[in-house]
């Protein structure tokens, strides 16, 4: 029986922490060797962490990469080892090095660099030409880059075709809610079409606006899940595979034979690298029995929100952190959120009311804060208001009062946030959603002002979604049921409501759906039953609006398509969609 024990070590790796990283793999590779594992693999550039943008073009960057490669070559005894790096010949690779028992047994480059969405690979990467196999313990195996699976006769059916019973792919796959799904239909069908087996070994954590969920997953030659890691959650993953059913189950299916004539078709040059042939014998130590519990798709979101947040705060050398509670939902769900990822200890709550600030708002946020736990400043800021109006009093005279007055009281309110952040070193969340950055319903350098945007990739339903599922998930009203409840406002002006100025947020969300994420024209959208009015309205809001969102703070994406990385607009712009 030709049996090899595989490990996928999920790890969350950061960039540019190169001690911090080798420690990690190193750490999983004494596990892994433990656990009697035969093949250890880590996530796409783990020795420098992804992505990495302009940095790859700095030459010590990319040497220290190859430092943390030379330490685990000299640690990998009794093991063999698939690990991320950034590879460096004529030209810089994103790669994979094949390791063995104190040598560098080969090194894959990645084929196919993905240049969309959240990715811009070509800027940094040349293209890879080669999809050797390697023979581990007498069992063939394939090894591909993350994107390389995303294609039907890719690198890894090449390599399929060459002899390759285990397929591992090594990714670094950004979440985006329900892609955690697509991903495991995508490899399931990959894993069949090629009857082979797929370890796809994902990172998992948060980097800058980006978060990887892990949820790496084996699945066997007819694409039936076998194994998954935790989700949002470093874990080690370890599972016994049998490549003699891979070699029987392709003898029993007849599209294999037709296809055969693809390995001589196919354009990558492909060789057999042999790192160990004997086949692997002698007891194992037993492993444990795992459950990974899965979450649905709202609570997958909330566990993306927080490890985005966590890793944010915490990668940047913060330990605290500062938010404006105004007794609404969002910011009630940012300091939820916040209290999640760091602990109430580590979370502080500014009340700042104005004259227009209701007596429910200030006595919600004082419950809030009572039962997350968090330590609650309230300082008034209408004497500061005031005072302002004062002093504008002569170059506004003979002018109503209007949203320059309104926005007045929400600067003063992230001058103050500003100001306790440079005292005390506390990382300002901003508060603002998806719905309100796409309508451009929010102030610069109010509450925007901060480092860090939490739910800016949030549209306003799915933020009572979560609040709902916290809620659930506590069993009590961890969120008051009062915020949940009450109509959305501002409270910057007398019985203001969010409705005045913006359609309703069912409508809303389904007109910047269409609008900002799938770049319908107004005139389809309208043709899809929505009114015309509010869908003309919400256009013309987010094409006058990408100023203030080029300003915004980055945030935590949870869309397929989040403003700033994902879509790419020019703030002077004539082209309307309408």
């Amino acid at each position: 029986m030709r049996r090899i024990r595989v490990g996928l070590a999920q790890m969350n790796a950061t960039v540019g922490d190169f001690d911090g990283n080798c420690d990690k793999i190193l750490e999983a590779i004494d596990q892994a060797r433990s656990l009697g594992v035969d093949l250890l693999t880590f996530p796409e550039l783990s020795t420098c962490g992804y992505p990495p943008e302009d940095l790859v073009f700095k030459p010590r960057f990319v040497q220290e990469n190859l430092r943390v490669l030379d330490e685990v070559v000299a640690q990998s005894a009794g093991i063999a080892v698939v690990l991320g790096f950034v590879d460096v010949k004529e030209d810089l690779y994103n790669a994979a090095a094949v390791v063995h028992d104190g040598r560098l047994a080969g090194v894959y480059h990645k084929v196919y660099l993905p240049n969309y969405g959240v990715f811009d690979e070509n800027r940094y990467f040349q293209v890879g030409h080669e999809c050797p196999v390697y023979v581990v313990g007498g069992v063939v195996v394939g090894v591909t880059i993350c994107e390389d699976m995303w294609y039907e006769a890719g690198p890894g059916t090449a390599q399929a075709y060459s002899g390759a019973e285990v397929i591992v792919n090594i990714s670094a796959s950004p979440y985006h809610a329900g892609k955690g799904s697509y991903r495991e239909r995508m490899l399931g069908a990959r894993a069949a079409d090629s009857v082979a087996i797929v370890v796809h070994t994902n990172m998992v954590g948060g980097q800058d606006e980006l978060v990887f969920d892990g949820n790496s997953l084996v699945l066997d030659e007819r694409g039936r899940l076998v194994a998954r890691g935790k989700q949002f959650a470093e874990d080690l993953v370890v599972v016994d595979l049998d490549a003699e059913a891979a070699f029987a189950a392709r003898l029993q299916d007849p599209r294999w034979r037709k296809a055969m004539p693809l390995v001589q078709e196919q354009r990558w040059r492909g060789t057999k690298v042999v790192v160990t042939d004997s086949v692997i014998a002698g007891q194992k130590p037993p492993l444990p029995e795992t459950h990974v519990y899965q979450h649905g798709l709202i609570g997958e979101v909330y566990e993306a929100l927080v490890l985005g947040t966590h890793d944010y705060v915490t990668k940047n050398g913060f330990e605290k952190v500062v938010i404006g509670l105004s007794g609404g939902i969002d910011s009630a769900l940012v300091a939820t959120i916040a209290v999640d990822a760091l602990g109430p200890g580590n979370v502080v709550g500014v009340s700042m009311p104005s004259r227009y600030s209701s007596q429910g708002s200030v006595g919600d946020c004082e419950l809030l804060a009572r039962n997350l736990g968090i330590r609650l400043m309230k300082i008034p800021i209408d004497g500061v208001f005031q005072a302002f109006l004062d002093l504008l009093a002569g170059p506004f005279e003979g002018t109503e009062p209007n949203v320059a007055e309104e926005n007045i009281q929400a600067r003063i309110r992230g001058g103050i946030l500003m100001a306790l952040s440079n005292k005390f070193g506390w990382l300002v969340l901003t508060t603002g959603n998806k719905s309100e950055m796409a309508t451009g319903y929010c102030t610069l350098y109010g509450d925007m002002a901060g480092g860090f945007a939490v739910i800016k990739d949030v549209p306003k339903t799915m933020v009572y979604d979560l609040a709902r599922y916290r809620n659930a998930s506590a069993r009590r009203d961890l969120i008051p049921a009062s915020i949940i409840e009450k109509m959305p406002s501002a409270e910057l002006k007398p019985d203001q409501k969010d409705a005045d100025f913006l359609p309703p947020y069912e409508i809303l969300d389904a007109v910047l759906m269409a609008y900002v994420e799938e770049d319908r024209s107004v005139d389809d959208i309208v043709a899809m039953g929505i009114d015309g009015d509010a869908v003309r309205k919400a256009a013309r809001l987010v094409d006058t609006s990408e100023y203030k969102r080029r300003q915004a703070p980055p945030g935590v994406k949870i869309t397929a398509r989040a403003f700033g990385r994902d879509r790419r607009l020019p703030i002077t712009s004539r082209f309307r969609g309408r």
